[in-house]
């Protein structure tokens, strides 16, 4: 059952068996910010069994990109999808949230953007499929604390 996030009542529903439970959740409500006020979007999160589909292809994604399979838990995932952009972002019960940014086209005469970003909440560790194999840049977030973001670019087409 869908979800709808409010960034200004920070809640928990859907992330409540995370250790980090109220860090991911101010990271989950950051991310609903961004999206409301970017594109106007009403943030629906749905349990990660529910978008089956969406978790096996972000899964081969990652395997086949960059040999990564992660031991943590899918909790929830929200699809962000408009003409040009394509943008799912997965919950992982130890505090990482990981995000699809996978342009349709590219802007005339460019290759489209496409990427898979990284979000580690306050409170998690790297986890050890990420540890020695990126960088994190940090981020202050009054919804979120401190962030610690990655992100890889995607080399193969997808969709």
């Amino acid at each position: 059952m869908a979800y709808k996030v409010n960034f200004k009542d920070v809640e928990t529903v859907g992330l409540e068996t995370s250790p980090v439970a109220d860090a991911l959740a101010g990271l989950r409500a950051n991310e609903v910010r961004y999206f409301w006020n970017k594109y106007k979007f009403e943030y629906l999160t749905y349990p990660a069994h529910e978008k089956a589909e969406e978790v096996a292809l972000f899964e081969k994604i990652l395997l086949e990109e960059r040999n990564l399979k992660f031991s943590a838990k899918i909790l929830e995932v929200a699809i962000y999808e408009n003409d040009e952009l394509y943008w799912p972002e997965f919950y992982y019960e130890d505090g990482m949230v990981l995000n699809l940014l996978y342009e349709k086209v590219g802007q005339e005469g460019k290759k489209p953007k496409r990427a898979v970003g990284i979000k580690l909440s306050v409170g998690m560790e790297i986890p050890k499929e990420l540890e020695g194999k990126f960088k994190f840049a940090r981020q202050r977030s009054k919804l979120a604390g401190e962030i610690r973001g990655s992100y890889f670019t995607i080399k193969q087409e997808w969709l």
